[in-house]
Order: C-alpha cells, then structure tokens, then sequence
C-alpha cells in the first residue's frame, strides 16, 4: 500500500499543462462557429490526439450518444495519461477552476452522461464519484456535454 503525503493545505493538487495556442485558437474557432465543421473538427483531432480538450469539443459534438460516448471516453484516457505525466499518482486534486484542467473533467463528465444513457450505469456512478473526488466543489452542471441526437 503506497502512501500518501497529505500537506496542511490537504491532499496535492494536480494542474495539467496548457494546450498549445495553435491548438487553443483552432479549439476557440471551432467552439465559436455558427455550425460546426466536422472536417475541421476531425482535423483538430489528428493535431492533437493527446489533448483532453479536443477530445471534450469532439464529445461535445458528436452526432450521436454513442459517438460522443466514445470521444468522452477517449479524451478521458487521454487526460489520465496526461495527468499521470504530470505528477498525479491516483489522488488529490484536479480542480475544474483551472483552465487547463477543464478539457479532463468536461471528459469525464460527459463520459457520466453518456454513459448513463447508453445503460452503464456503474460506469456513469464511478465516473460521478470520481468527479467529486477530484474537486469537491463540483463541475459546473450547466455544461452541454449531450446535444440532442441530430
């Protein structure tokens, strides 16, 4: 059993790093079309796979539950690995107050919904759970994570 330093201030506290702004801007473009452009969209993706950011926007904008289920799940992987690299060991904090965390935890929020409506309810419950844990404040519930189906 590993253990873990807790600090006065309580367990520590993971920040992933910041997209690029190339990445940024595209993220931004996109976000704030009229309609989105899925070519552009897909293009973003194979610039960066690795951003769990892409992968929200992605989820954000599936055509269907189980499209943007599998975006969720991927970017949540993605910010896993991301996390892991920087430092988090499997507990603390990733709290939502940080820009740069905000892609990771709009995956794991939509990978909760999604789940859920695709009938993996523990799936949706262990994801809910992990939300609060890693901030207890909450992820603001007033994110679109699921258009209607198209």
């Amino acid at each position: 059993m590993a253990n873990v330093s807790l600090t006065p201030s309580g367990p520590p506290e993971t920040i992933l790093p910041v997209d690029p702004p190339q990445i940024l801007q595209l993220i931004n473009e996109i976000s704030a079309s009229q309609s989105i452009d899925r070519n552009k969209l897909l293009q973003l993706v194979s610039l960066a796979p690795r951003s769990p950011s892409v992968w929200a926007l992605y989820g954000q904008n599936g055509v269907d539950t189980l499209e943007r289920y599998t975006a969720y799940r991927v970017g949540y992987h993605r910010g896993l690995d991301l996390l892991r690299a920087n430092g988090w060991r499997g507990s603390g904090f990733v709290r939502w107050q940080h820009v740069s965390n905000q892609g990771f935890l709009l995956c794991l929020w939509g990978l909760h919904v999604n789940a859920e409506l695709i009938g993996e309810f523990d799936e949706a419950e262990r994801c809910r759970l992990f939300l609060l844990q890693l901030d207890p404040s909450g992820v603001p519930l007033n994110i679109q994570t699921q258009p209607q189906d198209r």
